[in-house]
């Protein structure tokens, strides 16, 4: 029996608070989002003073994003806060009170409807007291479920010193982590075909991977469970490329002791691969029940219909039914 677009667990989406705390006012540098709303229905984001793109109500309404997830057959959506929130480069006790502030909208939203809604925390990662603090609050007090971060801290990758207690900690609370790209390097030379979205993000994210594999972050963690944004960005095609790296140069291996290959099967990718080509081989590499619905929603970039790639594949109906409900059960709570 072909599956239907009825339940489906979407690991990937994006929110905005629906109180606005304007700290590019507060504290008088515009380098903080700003939200200047268009109409009930749209608001426009401007980093740096420029505008950076408009986004919809539902990105804080949670009654009218309901009613698109049961249009749509989603079950439940996974709520991370759009990475431009992240603001790795700020203060950090200013950081702190964003990600507070944050993470205390996205509780209310999953109060909205807890059974429809999985809560992931934001954390202030440029002081990891800070970081670890808002981590026991946002797990212990609100009730949040996982944790979202970007692939790098303000230009530190994943596995600098500073974050290896950070993600201890997660695994300790047994939460999954989401690992989503921003802040990408040579962003001005990306801007010209956009080429950010399309060659910058799946790079970044493969960069994180590296890091978290051969910096042996999930060597000395193994109980951590990462999730990787956009199909593992460009992760499953490079493996083999990595790995040969890894057989010829072993001064340059890292903490890592074993193939790439092998190591990269602890990792999690979500669908959004961009089409079945690419889904089967992020599957190959690392393992088909590792492999979870992502759409991006709400943004236009992203996946429009909640698991058409996956739907209209010609996987087996029961690969089909693991990464559009089945194995994000297993990510979330760490259990078969």
């Amino acid at each position: 029996m072909t599956h239907a677009r009825v339940g489906l667990v979407d690991c990937h989406t994006h929110t905005l608070p629906r109180r606005w705390l304007d700290l590019a006012e507060r504290y008088g540098d515009d380098r903080w989002p700003v939200r200047r709303e268009v109409d009930a229905c749209s608001a426009d984001l401007f980093v740096g003073g420029k505008h950076f793109r408009t986004v919809p109500h539902t990105c804080w309404d949670a009654a009218a994003r309901l009613e698109r997830m049961d249009a749509s057959g989603v079950g439940t959506q996974w709520l991370s806060v759009t990475p431009v929130m992240f603001s790795y480069w700020a203060p950090p006790n200013q950081a702190a009170e964003l990600a507070r502030h944050v993470n205390d909208e996205i509780a209310d939203m999953v109060r909205h409807a807890p059974d429809r809604f999985v809560g992931l925390a934001t954390l202030p990662l440029g002081d990891t007291d800070l970081a670890l603090a808002e981590l026991e609050r946002a797990v212990g007090e609100l009730g949040l479920r996982g944790v979202e971060i970007g692939t790098n801290v303000a230009g530190r990758d994943l596995d600098h010193p500073s974050l290896r207690p950070v993600f201890q900690a997660v695994a300790e609370a047994d939460v999954p982590v989401f690992v989503h790209p921003w802040d990408i390097g040579a962003a001005d030379r990306l801007r010209r075909y956009n080429a950010m979205y399309t060659i910058g993000m799946p790079t970044e994210t493969s960069y994180a991977a590296l890091a978290l594999l051969q910096g042996n972050v999930l060597g000395a963690i193994p109980e951590l469970r990462v999730l990787l944004a956009h199909g593992a960005g460009a992760l499953a095609w490079l493996l083999p490329r990595i790995e040969r790296g890894w057989n010829a140069w072993h001064d340059r291996r890292g903490g890592l002791m074993e193939p790439p290959g092998s190591a990269a099967r602890r990792l999690w990718a979500d669908s959004l691969a961009g089409d079945e080509s690419n889904l089967r081989l992020a599957g190959h590499r690392l393992g088909w029940d590792h492999l979870v619905l992502g759409t991006d929603y709400p943004f236009p970039f992203g996946e429009q219909h909640a698991g058409d790639v996956v739907l209209e594949s010609s996987l087996d109906e029961d690969i089909k039914a693991a990464i559009l409900a089945g194995n994000a059960d297993t990510l979330l709570t760490g259990k078969p």
